[in-house]
């Protein structure tokens, strides 16, 4: 009896490490797009490098927001498919993609707005016009990226992972080459600069949407999801956008949360914001991994509860949130012993120059080793609860942490006390702290309930 019991816990275990391991890698490519598109344009000098920063930003911040909503497929797919009921997830996912076409004609808008916008604030006139080609250019992408997005998530409520590492991949070195084609001038195209980017990368979205297509087509034939969107389905449509704009509304909380901080941190120099940004730099990618194992988690959580099997739901949030420390524990150890190495990953540690900027990166980090644990806590045990499709009552709770306890604390610290820039990082961490726990509260109270509910 009791080996049976180790075995089946084994099992699961490493089949949860089996689906996690392709989301984490795809989240670093998904990343990875971001990264190839700056070190490319960083070639064009620093003027085209701010004009993409500043376009970039309002792309990352509406980009991430509109597509949250539609984080809602996953679990919905999961739970259908735990339950049996594969036509339930097949109409989730057509009606998601008729979702991804309505929300992303605000965010065209919105691109399209920006340019004029920018150049009223005062900014560089130059810097403005780049900024807003960029963006015009990158709209021809934004709903293929919305699209593959619910596609991506009808692929990992079913765990099937790797082919969405795959199209990571392959997006990011079409990325490269589309990017030198395109910003440069080769093949017989004329070199657009920063707009050559925002082309670029919308066409690699419009690539991975296809392929994302071609391979749901392929791999789900008798569950017909594109043959789907020729009926609109308003119920389907409407438990997608219940469980997903809290999904939304709470990403926003997180992202209004860290950007502001970076704002005002930057009051403290040039710098001081320098070494913030490699500190959330090298804590962003190490994060990528307990969010591909929270996603995993979402799946297999979804799927037990679907099936009514909540003693499951419960080990894999368990297990989900034990990994997700591991992995947190040995990143901030290196953060805290070896910080320098980390920061000479991004500059020259031993220049006379870069002396202050390494010295406060060196502080962040310390506060940063905190930060990976709490992180890695809150964002895996979101991730469970929204495999229970628990989605408002998290909202609220991100609102609590971040925002009546993190950022209040922060600046206390920062301003009111004259710990200065640090403070607001302590707030950051009480934030992430305060989350982690509401957030594993919340998910051991609902996984003792006989129901998953809808939250």
């Amino acid at each position: 009896m009791l080996v049976g019991v180790v075995a089946t816990r084994r099992s699961e275990f490493f089949g949860l490490l089996r689906l996690a391991a392709p989301l984490v890698l795809a989240q670093l490519a998904q990343n990875g797009l971001g990264f190839v598109d700056t070190l490319m344009v960083g070639r064009l000098g620093a003027g085209a490098l701010a004009a993409m920063a500043l376009g970039g930003s309002f792309y990352f911040t509406t980009g991430i927001i509109t597509s949250s909503i539609l984080f809602a497929v996953g679990p919905t797919v999961a739970q259908a498919i735990g339950g049996g009921r594969r036509s339930e997830a097949a109409h989730a996912a057509s009606q998601a993609l008729w979702l991804a076409l309505v929300l992303a004609i605000p965010g065209i808008v919105v691109f399209h707005a920006v340019g004029p916008i920018l150049l009223r604030l005062g900014l560089e006139a130059e810097t403005a016009r780049l900024a807003g080609g960029y963006l015009r250019a990158i709209s021809f992408g934004f709903p293929f990226y919305l699209g593959f997005t619910a596609l991506r998530g009808f692929l990992e409520g079913h765990g099937d992972a790797r082919p969405i590492m795959y199209i990571a991949f392959f997006g990011v070195a079409l990325n490269v080459g589309l990017c030198e084609v395109l910003i440069f001038g080769h093949l017989g195209f004329p070199a657009l600069g920063v707009v050559g980017t925002g082309f670029a990368t919308a066409a690699v979205y419009t690539i991975m949407f296809l392929l994302a297509a071609g391979l749901v087509a392929w791999r789900y034939p008798k569950q017909r999801v594109l043959a789907g969107m020729a009926r609109l389905r308003p119920r389907v449509m409407r438990e997608l956008v219940k469980i997903g704009w809290p999904i939304a509304f709470t990403t926003g909380m997180e992202v209004g949360l860290f950007s502001l901080c970076g704002l005002l941190i930057a009051r403290f120099g040039d710098s001081v914001l320098a070494a913030h940004q490699v500190a959330m730099q090298s804590a962003s990618m190490t994060f990528m991994v307990p969010l591909g194992m929270a996603i995993a988690t979402s799946v297999i959580v979804g799927q037990a509860a679907g099936a009514g099997d909540m003693a499951k739901v419960r080990r894999t949030g368990v297990m989900g949130i034990g990994v997700a420390v591991g992995f947190m524990t040995c990143s901030a150890t290196l953060f805290l012993l070896a910080p320098r190495f980390v920061i000479g990953l991004y500059t020259d540690v031993s220049a006379p120059g870069n002396a202050a900027m390494v010295a406060a990166a060196v502080g962040f980090l310390g506060i940063a080793a905190l930060f990976q644990l709490f992180d890695g806590v809150q964002v895996t045990a979101i991730g469970a609860l929204r495999g229970l499709k628990d989605t408002r009552v998290p909202m609220l709770l991100t609102l609590v942490s971040y925002w009546i306890v993190g950022m209040p604390l922060g600046l206390l610290l920062a301003f009111g006390l004259g710990v200065g820039a640090k403070g607001l990082w302590y707030g950051m961490v009480a934030g992430l702290a305060a989350a982690s726990v509401l957030m594993s509260a919340r998910f051991a109270r609902r996984s003792r309930t006989r129901e998953p509910g809808t939250g």
